[in-house]
């Protein structure tokens, strides 16, 4: 019982946060000579609010998977606040790291599952 008034507790707070998100913006002042950023500024808002929400499972995460799983989400935010950065300014390099980063992700996570399993890194 308890648990779940906690989980209910947080979906309320996410929910509020996503309204205030959504319908009551902050400023967006990371490129202030662009003036079409409300939509990107919102998902950019929405991509922190998903980031700490994911630092927040690496903290508390019970066990090694869920810590590793947050993390590999955390790469894939990355890459999202890399395409979110490319399209409004138009700078192409951001996709490049945007692909390194989900590469070197991918290595990673694939890393980290063995080293769970127990196996060495050449099987």
């Amino acid at each position: 019982m308890k648990r779940t008034i906690i989980w209910l507790a947080g979906t309320i707070g996410i929910l509020a946060v996503l309204y205030i998100i959504f319908y009551h913006p902050f400023p967006f002042s990371f490129f202030p000579e662009l003036p079409h950023l409300s939509f990107y500024g919102r998902c950019f808002y929405v991509l922190l609010l998903s980031s700490a929400l994911c630092l927040l499972r690496v903290a508390l995460g019970p066990t090694a998977a869920d810590r590793i799983v947050a993390v590999d989400i955390l790469g894939i935010l990355i890459v999202g606040f890399c395409a979110i950065l490319n399209i409004p300014t138009g700078r192409g390099w951001y996709m490049d790291i945007a692909i390194a980063w989900a590469l070197q992700s991918f290595i990673a996570t694939i890393a980290l599952a063995k080293y769970l399993e127990g196996k060495n890194l050449d099987d």
